[in-house]
């Protein structure tokens, strides 16, 4: 299951230390995947369970460097709570007691096979990946509903392996200007930058170097913008971070489309065009990667999560 590094512009663990969480995670993972086949093998699972919570003994100190804050207004109001953190921000390690790292095991009835069982373990996986990427135990950031339900989201982390590392709809502060931008996952030798352009099934979208493209299904038409755009801004963005610390990460662009086609015969080069005809191959490719995360890889999630916005408040039980 592929880490969620950053969601929007939410607090993420990663951003205290993209060094730790990523092995932190994996070995949470699996001690919890253990206890959860132990239980179904014995038979169990029906009963509704609290999986001990898992507790880090080593001792980690944090120095947050000076950040600038603004106030940010809220249906015309300024929650003096709400801060933003502009980037660059230096992260050390923060002295924490909890992991953050707990499941309830509720079962109305025993999984039929194993299958079933990772299912629904994945499903609880999401929500805490959702949680790592919208809390740290002195901050949270206030997640939006539709994100526990997000098919894009959902289909990112879970169907690609731990070694991905995933920012999903990122706000980057470029010259204090905030940009949102779209997917970003990070492979252990290669940077994905991908924009999302699915329709109707079996809808085919007609490319161009204009500023809209067609979308066709049956005899329907449709303009949508050109996916291009926000694609080669995107690009330029995490090329110019990357330039600037040395990163030798190649990035690769992608306009993806699971459930449809893309008819761009003289497309940009550069830039791969994934639609029902190649996808399986290219999705097989990338979760055939079994490189173990590698230190350039978490080098250049670190530089990229010091330039996105975070808007977050203090927990209130560290206001005392």
């Amino acid at each position: 299951m592929a880490q969620l590094i950053k969601l929007q512009d939410f607090i993420s663990r990663y951003e205290m230390n993209v060094y730790r969480y990523p092995s932190q995670y994996i070995r949470l993972k699996k001690q919890h995947w253990r206890k959860l086949k132990a239980k179904w093998e014995e038979g169990t699972l029906v009963a509704p369970e609290q999986v001990e919570q898992e507790i880090e003994d080593e001792e980690r100190k944090t120095f947050f460097g000076p950040l600038k804050k603004w106030k940010l207004k809220r249906g015309g109001d300024t929650d003096e709570n709400l801060e933003v953190m502009m980037s660059p921000v230096s992260y050390e390690e923060e002295n924490q007691e909890d992991s953050g790292f707990s499941m309830e095991y509720q079962f109305r009835e025993q999984p039929l096979d194993e299958e079933d069982l990772k299912r629904h373990f994945l499903d609880q996986l999401l929500e805490i990946q959702i949680r790592w990427a919208s809390s740290t135990i002195r901050e949270k950031s206030f997640v939006d509903r539709e994100f526990y339900h997000d098919d894009h989201l959902k289909y990112f982390l879970q169907r690609f392996p731990d070694n991905y590392l995933l920012l999903y709809h990122p706000v980057f502060l470029i010259q204090k200007a905030p940009i949102e931008l779209e997917i970003i996952m990070i492979s252990p030798t290669e940077t994905w930058c991908i924009t999302m352009l699915e329709g109707k099934e079996d809808s085919v979208f007609l490319g161009s170097k204009e500023k809209f493209w067609t979308e066709k299904h049956t005899n329907e038409e449709k303009k949508i913008l050109n996916p291009l755009i926000s694609l080669n801004r995107m690009e330029k963005i995490v090329k110019r971070i990357y330039t600037l610390y040395q990163l030798e990460l190649p990035i690769r662009k992608v306009v993806l489309n699971r459930n449809g086609y893309i008819d761009y015969p003289f497309g940009p080069a550069d830039t791969l065009f994934i639609d029902r005809r190649n996808y399986e191959g290219w999705f097989t490719s990338l979760r055939r990667l079994s490189s173990p995360i590698k230190h350039d890889q978490l080098k250049a999630a670190k530089h990229l999560l010091q330039y996105c916005q975070t808007t977050y408040i203090k927990r209130p039980e560290w206001d005392a």
